[in-house]
C-alpha cells in the first residue's frame, strides 16, 4: 500500500480540507450529548419550556452543520478515490502496453485484467472509506473518552471493559478472515482465466461436445471462490451482531451503574444520559476502525498485485543513447550469428542464424512446425531480444534504435489475424490514421479484400465485432494484410499470413503485392511451398538451424529437407 502512496500527492489539499471538515463533524457530534444533558438538567427538570426550545434549536443547528460537513466530506472522498484510481488504471494500462512478450509470459492475461479492474476497485473502496472513517473515527473515539471522563470518572472502568471485549472480537475475526483475502484474489484470476478460455475456444468446445466438461471445470472454480467468499462474509457478518451486543450490554451497564449514582445524588440524570451517549460514540468509533482493519488487509493484497505490475521493468526498452537512423530506410536486414532462447528455457530455439534480406527481394522462411520460423521474424520488431548475435537494419543494431522508430518502419501481419472492434475503415486506418479513402481502397484491392467488402451492406463502414468474430478467417487475414499495406513501411513481415487463403486468392495477392511493394524488404513465413516458390531467397529451418538458403531450384537440388517438404505437398512436375 505504501508503494502506491505517491498517487495521493496531487490530492493533498483535498485530503486536508476533508480532515478539517471531519474535525467539524466530530465536534458537532460530540457537542450534542452536552446539549442533551443541559436540556435535561436545566430545562426538563425545572419545566423551563423556553429553555428546552432554545436548546432544541441549538441541537438542530449543530446537527445540520454536522450533516453538511459529512456530505461535503463524502463528495471530496469520492472525487479523490475516483481520481487516484483513474490514474492507477491509466498507469497500469500504459505499463502493460510497454511489456514485451517476456512480461506477458510472467503475467497471465486474466490476471492483468483482474488487477486493472477488480484490484483497482478494491483500492478505490478502501480510499473512500479511509478518508471518511480513518480520520473521523479516532477524533470521535478520543473526543468521546475525554468528554465521558469529564461527565463521570467513576464509571471509566465500563469503557475499559467494553473496549477489551471489542478488541478480542476483532482479533478473532481477523485471524479467521485475513488468510482468505489473498486466496480470493487468486481465485478471481483463475475464474477469469476459465471464462476467457471458454469464450475464445467456444467453437472447439462445441465441436468436441465438451460443454459438460467445461461447465464442471467452471463450476469447480466458481464453487471454490463462492465457498471462500461465504466463509469470509459469514465471519464478517458475525462482527456486527457481536458489536451490537457489546454496545447494548454496555448501555445496560451504564444505566445500572449510573442509576445507582443518580439515586445517591452523585450524578445528574442528564449527565448519565450524556455519558451513555459518549460511550456509544466510543464504541461506534472502534466499530468503524474495526471495519478498516478488515478492509485494509484485503486492499493490501490488491495494492501489492498492482504494484507488482507497475514495478516490473520491461526487458525490452529504448536504449539510453539511441542511434538515429537515416530516413527513409533502405531496408537491408542482416541476421548475424543470432542465437535465441526463450526466458527460463533450457535450450535455445534458434542456433547461429545468419543471412541478409535486401530491398526489392522476398525472403521466405519455411520449415517443419516448431522449427523457429515465427521466432525469427518476431526478433526483428524486438518482441524478444536475441540471446547472442545481432540483428541489423541498414547496419544499425535494432537494440540501438528507438522502439517507435524501429516499428514505424515495419509492416507486421501476425500469424493470427487480429481485428479491433469498430468498422472496416477504422481497422484499415489503424496503419495510418491520415490515410485517404483512396489509399484504403488501394490497400484493400491489393489484399484481395475489395470483393467481400463491397458485398457488405455498409461496405467500409461495416461494423467489425470484437476480435473480428463476424468475418471469416480468410477475410480477417486479408484485412490484416491491407492494414499493413496502408502503413506503407519499408519492411514487411508476413508471419504465415496466407494460411487461410485459397490457392487462387493466394496467388493473386502475391502477384499484386509484388507490384505494390517491389522496392520493400519482405519477410514471408509460410507452410505452403507454393506460396514461396518465387521468392528471391528461401531460408529452410530445421530444429532452429539453417538447413539451406537459396532459390527454389537451388534448394531442390541441394537441400534434402526442402525437397522433402516440397514433395509432401506437390508433385515433382509441379515443383519443377
Amino acid at each position: 500500500m505504501i508503494r502506491l502512496i505517491r498517487y495521493a500527492e496531487p490530492y493533498i489539499l483535498g485530503i486536508l480540507i476533508a480532515i478539517a471538515l471531519l474535525f467539524g463533524q466530530a465536534t458537532c457530534d460530540l457537542a450534542l450529548p452536552d446539549f442533551m444533558a443541559d436540556m435535561v438538567n436545566n430545562g426538563i427538570a425545572s419545566g423551563n419550556t423556553e429553555y428546552i426550545i432554545q436548546t432544541g434549536f441549538k441541537m438542530l443547528g449543530v446537527s445540520l452543520l454536522g450533516g453538511i460537513c459529512s456530505i461535503t466530506v463524502g463528495f471530496i472522498a469520492a472525487r479523490i478515490a475516483a481520481g487516484i484510481c483513474r490514474q492507477l488504471r491509466i498507469d497500469l494500462f500504459e505499463k502493460v502496453e510497454s511489456f514485451s512478450n517476456s512480461e506477458f509470459d510472467q503475467f497471465s492475461t486474466s490476471s492483468l485484467i483482474t488487477r486493472t479492474t477488480n484490484d483497482v476497485t478494491q483500492i478505490q473502496t478502501l480510499l473512500f472509506m479511509l478518508i471518511r472513517i480513518v480520520f473521523y473515527a479516532p477524533i470521535l473515539g478520543i473526543g468521546g473518552v475525554v468528554h465521558a471522563l469529564a461527565e463521570s470518572r467513576s464509571m471509566s472502568w465500563i469503557i475499559g471493559v467494553a473496549l477489551a471485549v471489542m478488541f478480542g472480537i476483532i482479533g478473532v475475526m481477523m485471524s479467521l478472515a485475513l488468510p482468505k483475502f489473498k486466496r480470493i484474489q487468486t481465485m478471481v484470476d483463475k475464474l477469469n482465466q476459465v471464462v476467457r478460455e471458454n469464450l475464445d475456444g467456444m467453437l472447439v468446445i462445441r465441436a468436441f461436445n465438451t460443454q459438460r466438461f467445461e461447465e464442471k471445470r467452471f463450476d469447480g472454480v466458481n464453487h471454490e471462490l463462492t465457498q471462500t467468499n461465504l466463509f469470509v462474509n459469514r465471519t464478517m457478518a458475525g462482527m456486527m451482531p457481536a458489536m451490537m451486543l457489546v454496545m447494548n450490554l454496555t448501555t445496560v451497564l451504564v444505566i445500572w451503574v449510573g442509576a445507582g449514582q443518580v439515586s445517591a445524588f452523585k450524578l445528574d440524570v442528564g449527565n448519565m444520559m450524556a455519558y451513555m451517549q459518549y460511550v456509544m460514540q466510543i464504541i461506534l468509533a472502534f466499530l468503524m476502525m474495526s471495519m478498516m482493519f478488515i478492509m485494509i488487509p484485503r486492499a493490501e493484497v490488491s495494492a501489492n498485485r498492482i504494484a507488482e505490475v507497475l514495478e516490473t521493468v520491461p526487458s525490452i526498452t529504448d536504449p539510453r543513447e539511441p542511434v538515429l537512423v537515416q530516413e527513409p530506410l533502405q531496408g537491408v536486414v542482416e541476421f548475424r550469428h543470432v542465437t535465441f532462447a526463450y526466458p527460463e528455457a533450457e535450450d535455445p530455439v534458434l542456433h547461429d542464424i545468419s543471412f541478409t534480406a535486401r530491398p526489392g527481394q522476398t525472403t521466405a522462411i519455411i520449415g517443419a512446425t516448431g522449427c523457429g520460423k515465427s521466432t525469427v521474424v518476431n526478433l526483428i520488431p524486438r518482441f524478444y531480444d536475441v540471446t547472442e548475435g545481432q540483428i541489423l537494419i541498414d547496419g544499425v543494431d535494432v537494440r540501438d534504435m528507438r522502439l517507435d522508430a524501429l516499428r514505424a518502419n515495419l509492416g507486421y501481419v501476425p500469424q493470427k489475424g487480429i481485428l479491433f472492434s469498430g468498422t472496416i475503415r477504422s481497422n484499415l486506418a489503424y496503419g495510418d490514421q491520415n490515410a485517404s479513402d483512396a489509399e484504403l481502397a488501394t490497400a484493400a484491392d491489393i489484399a484481395q479484400a475489395t470483393e467481400f467488402i463491397e458485398a457488405k451492406p455498409g461496405k467500409y463502414d461495416t461494423e467489425i465485432a470484437q476480435g473480428g468474430a463476424n468475418v471469416s478467417g480468410g477475410q480477417k487475414q486479408r484485412l490484416s494484410i491491407a492494414r499493413a499495406l496502408v502503413k506503407r513501411p519499408q519492411i514487411y513481415i508476413f508471419d504465415d499470413s496466407f494460411s487461410a487463403l485459397d490457392f487462387k486468392t493466394d496467388a493473386a495477392l502475391r502477384s499484386a503485392l509484388k507490384k505494390e511493394t517491389g522496392g520493400s524488404t519482405i519477410f514471408l513465413v509460410a507452410q505452403r511451398i507454393s506460396t514461396i516458390m518465387n521468392a528471391e531467397q528461401i531460408i529452410v529451418l530445421e530444429a532452429g538451424r539453417i538447413a539451406g538458403i537459396g532459390t527454389h531450384p537451388q534448394l531442390m537440388e541441394t537441400c534434402q529437407v526442402y525437397r522433402e517438404i516440397g514433395l509432401s505437398q506437390l508433385s515433382a512436375e509441379e515443383l519443377a
